[in-house]
């Protein structure tokens, strides 16, 4: 192999490897909460999102007496969505109650109002049930060749089981695209549909009351 020929490789695989890079982004920067805003149930819209969640030790915190959100401020159409979250088991943080329950929320339209809990798809993180759809204020979804009804909260059961034991990381993957969605949970494909009624918006990370935290928040956008 010639000297051109591998300085051609190389020169294919940095462009590659950089073209990838930049699809991908971070939305949780592991020091702040830069590109997110917060919503609490008695607090109303804060900007300033560290008013109502923390981050230490490069995780998103999040606990207290009041359920909320984070909001991310940018919109997505079609993507892969990289989160990974874990129950925070320790007395110190305060809760609101002791139901494991909590999820990520996207496909959040940018026009709709900020409430306890807006228009989406919620991948449902929750106790004995991680891993469900949720549709929320009149989404819908094909799944198995049947449309979902709309309502203001519509619950579609998992396909398996995957969640890890309470205090361990878990990963979920959600990918969007042209109306397909798919859950994925450590590597097992929990839920799917097609033709969603949403296809852009937000993502939201949901606090219901019991305390829970979030590292790994990346986006990879998709053609």
């Amino acid at each position: 192999m010639n000297t051109i020929y591998r300085l051609l490789l190389i020169v294919l695989f940095l462009f590659s490897q950089n073209n990838n890079a930049q699809k991908r982004i971070a939305l949780f920067n592991q020091k702040d909460l830069k590109g997110w805003y917060a919503f609490g149930e008695e607090a109303g819209k804060h900007n300033n999102a560290a008013d109502l969640f923390s981050v230490a030790n490069k995780m998103i915190r999040m606990y207290g007496p009041k359920a909320g959100y984070l909001m991310s401020e940018q919109s997505f159409r079609y993507f892969e969505l990289t989160v990974e979250y874990r129950w925070n088991t320790d007395a110190n943080f305060v809760k609101k109650n002791n139901s494991k329950n909590s999820g990520v929320m996207y496909l959040v339209p940018s026009e709709t109002p900020d409430v306890l809990w807006p228009k989406g798809i919620q991948f449902q993180i929750k106790e004995g049930a991680t891993g469900d759809f949720v549709f929320l204020q009149e989404v819908t979804l094909n799944i198995n060749g049947t449309k979902i009804t709309p309502g203001k909260s519509v619950v579609s059961k998992r396909f398996a089981d995957a969640e890890k034991p309470i205090g361990e990381w878990n990963k979920l993957i959600i990918t969007s695209k042209n109306g397909v969605i798919t859950q994925k949970l450590n590597g097992k494909l929990v839920n799917q549909g097609t033709e969603s009624s949403v296809t852009e918006g937000r993502v939201l990370l949901q606090y219901e009351g019991f305390p829970i935290d979030f590292r790994k928040v990346c986006i990879k956008k998709s053609k």
